[in-house]
């Protein structure tokens, strides 16, 4: 990794293009390097793992309205068009539109991959626009499956690489903000454009998909999961307008109305951004880890901790009245994100909605408990939600931010860095319980890590009642073809839904 001295310039103290975090960000992307055979492998399976967790949510109500939305885009001019994750494989719309809808099925569930450090991410929510803009113009500029795999790559490594070095959350910054980077920058990848239309298009995608973080605080709603998708399309459309010609402000991180100045650390900060130098493989991806549960990231291995507390204290999950307090010492992250460190009070109410919920530890962890296993629909049902020994023992559980799960959640180490905690949980009589947990089981450092394997039972186990059969068989043994595809396979990374599972004559009406 070469490391890049980025910080704010005023006007009179001329930054050439060259020294732009956004140039070096081109450069990566423009850079031929080989995609390892590490990097297909894991590509692959997070292209399963997408497509997994997007044919869960495929008649839940917010993919169901950015599918209504994207079917009313037919196909643009200049190339084929690209698929919609549930519709018939023949019906193709414009790539922004289709980056959209899946998109919003990919992260509606909060159920795919994730990196952690400075920020946060779920560098999954780059395939879906790269994805898009390669169906659309796979035989107009005779892509295939190899340049989609070499923008994926690109994708992960430029939002892990920025998610390790600014913060974004600190200033109440989403961070889909790393997001429209990346995508442009991947996007450029598969075309391969030069520097100077992806440079230009970075810029322009940061500028547009800056937003504040109240979409994940309080009571959150349905645009969390719009929020990546609106990334995606806007990053499609400033590739649009770099390459016919148009700029972007520059310069965008270190200009001084820039958002460096203005939005994050202000003009007496640096940051060290690591980007691979020229010649270096993008092996970000690998730093990554998926879901083994529809839930935050961060309660993953609290989940974990549960079950094997619900299998080792059987009597506590039968009668919750035994407990007086549960206690989670865990990372400031997790105890201000989605513990009682937030100080929002929808985290302890029962009426919160779903996407509250998966970001309220101490409900995550009392249902979990309770009934030793975690379930995308059921573990957020409201009858779930309401059960009085639920609430109960949802109000004893608390957070506290430990200095060294702090430390070790920033670790730039992966073998040390971890996501759980401990707990300590003290019963009405006076005894303790005390555990800790360091990763989730389905971490690569975990009890039971992810791989192949694994990713093809989720993809099973979640479509199982929505695609049939030989549809689950045909997108399985396509995805695993990925660096042998050809332009016109590439429409084959998509699922079409059972007969009947899908009424576009039902869709929600608005403007289109």
């Amino acid at each position: 990794m070469k490391f890049h001295e980025v910080r704010v310039h005023r006007s009179d103290e001329h930054l050439a293009r060259e020294g732009q975090l956004a140039w070096k960000i081109a450069q990566v992307a423009t850079d031929p390097v080989p995609v390892t055979p590490a990097v297909a492998e894991m590509v692959i399976n997070r292209i399963i793992d997408n497509a997994a967790v997007a044919t869960a949510s495929i008649v839940r109500d917010p993919v169901v309205a950015a599918r209504a939305q994207a079917l009313s885009h037919p196909r643009s001019t200049g190339g084929d068009g690209a698929n919609i994750f549930g519709t018939d494989a023949a019906i193709r719309v414009s790539p922004e539109w289709a980056a959209w809808a899946n998109g919003v099925a990919v992260r509606e569930l909060d159920f795919h991959d994730t990196f952690l450090a400075a920020e946060y991410s779920h560098p999954g929510d780059n395939i879906p626009p790269i994805l898009a803009v390669a169906q659309h113009l796979a035989a107009t500029r005779g892509l295939g499956g190899g340049d989609l795999l070499r923008g994926i790559a690109t994708g992960y490594e430029i939002q892990i690489d920025l998610v390790k070095a600014i913060n974004l959350h600190e200033h109440k910054i989403d961070h889909v903000a790393h997001l429209g980077p990346s995508m442009a920058a991947g996007i450029g990848t598969v075309l391969g454009l030069d520097e100077q239309i992806i440079y230009q298009a970075v810029g322009q995608a940061l500028h547009t998909t800056t937003a504040t973080r109240q979409s994940r605080k309080g009571e959150i709603s349905s645009w969390k999961a719009y929020a990546p998708a609106f990334a995606g399309k806007l990053a499609i459309e400033a590739i649009d307008r770099a390459m016919r010609g148009q700029t972007s402000p520059t310069p965008i991180y270190e200009g001084e109305d820039g958002v460096i100045a203005w939005l994050l650390d202000g003009p007496e900060h640096v940051y060290a951004v690591g980007l691979p130098d020229a010649g270096e493989a993008k092996l970000a991806i690998l730093d990554s880890y998926t879901k083994e549960y529809s839930a935050e990231y961060q309660a993953q291995a609290w989940i974990d901790l549960a079950r094997r507390l619900h299998r080792d204290y059987p009597e506590i999950a039968e009668n919750t009245d035994t407990v007086a307090s549960v206690v989670l010492y865990t990372s400031h992250h997790t105890h201000v994100v989605i513990g009682s460190g937030a100080h929002d009070p929808q985290k302890y109410n029962p009426d919160a909605s779903r996407e509250t919920l998966d970001h309220s530890i101490p409900y995550i962890f009392a249902v979990a408990l309770q009934d030793g296993c975690w379930h995308q629909v059921d573990s957020y049902a409201p009858e779930r939600a309401h059960r009085p020994d639920t609430v109960a023992l949802w109000n004893c559980v608390t957070t506290v931010e430990d200095p060294e799960w702090t430390r070790r959640y920033h670790s730039t180490d992966m073998n040390e860095k971890a996501f759980g905690g401990r707990v300590v949980i003290t019963l009405a009589d006076g005894r303790t319980i005390t555990d800790e947990i360091a990763v989730a089981d389905a971490h690569p450092l975990g009890a039971r890590p992810f791989a192949r394997a694994q990713y093809v039972a989720k993809f099973r186990a979640l479509a199982d009642d929505v695609l049939e059969p030989d549809e689950i068989e045909r997108f399985l043994e396509t995805a695993q073809r990925l660096p042998d595809l050809s332009g016109p396979e590439l429409r084959g990374l998509t699922i079409t839904a059972r007969r009947g599972l899908v009424h576009p004559a039902t869709d929600p009406k608005g403007l289109f």
